[in-house]
């Protein structure tokens, strides 16, 4: 809904219509849940296609409902994060999802379930600002542009020249910004290890397992 009937040169639900018609989705994020290697986890993943992923008032509930099935189901929760940030168009709701959002992860971590955060290419604004940098274990894919304001933003705002490779996940895990960066090639044998050691079960056998030179993980020593 429009209920700020916020002024653009598109209306906002002209291009709410164009977005689920061009993705097949109804927002920016889709939750699911299932089994990882005979895991059970719950999975949450921003679709960039859908107005830069930003995350809205349906993205933010959406999020919320991820985490109480994780707690229904008593398992862990991964968030696969793309996004330019919070909803402009819906402006203070957008930006009060930064909030619920975290807040339902307080309850995750209250019940000691694991939380995985996976940060590709892009993840930037509201959305890196809040759920997508609480996970027990950040994960950044190679080259992922991760921060709050952009480069050039920032340039402009402090006059100064960023260094090299500002805000990449190779420059924030230097930082221990986050914990690695892994390969999309090699993702779900580092989430099943990783989980497996989280909730103290059996280390999965892997059939799948990625050639050699898709195995470059970096972690954070």
């Amino acid at each position: 809904k429009d209920v700020l009937k916020f002024k653009d040169s598109k209306k906002y639900k002209d291009r709410l219509v164009a977005a689920q018609k061009a993705t097949g989705e109804k927002d920016a994020l889709v939750v699911m849940k299932g089994t990882l290697y005979g895991m059970p986890v719950v999975a949450a993943s921003f679709e960039f296609a859908f107005i830069g992923g930003s995350m809205s008032s349906v993205v933010g509930a959406r999020f919320v409902r991820a985490v109480e099935q994780a707690l229904e189901d008593n398992c862990p929760l991964i968030c696969f994060s793309a996004s330019g940030g919070a909803r402009m168009q819906e402006a203070l709701m957008s930006l009060m999802q930064m909030a619920k959002t975290s807040a339902a992860l307080a309850k995750l971590q209250e019940r000691g379930l694991p939380y995985i955060s996976v940060l590709t290419d892009p993840t930037m604004g509201g959305v890196s600002a809040s759920l997508a940098m609480l996970g027990d274990i950040n994960i950044a894919e190679p080259k992922a542009l991760i921060g709050f304001a952009g480069p050039r933003v920032i340039e402009q705002t402090v006059r100064e020249k960023l260094p090299p490779g500002f805000q990449r996940s190779e420059f924030l895990i230097e930082k221990g910004a986050i914990d690695m960066i892994v390969r999309r090639p090699v993702m779900r044998q580092t989430l099943a290890s990783i989980l497996s050691k989280l909730t103290h079960q059996p280390q999965p056998q892997f059939d799948d397992v990625a050639p050699v030179d898709a195995q470059e993980n970096q972690a954070d020593a």
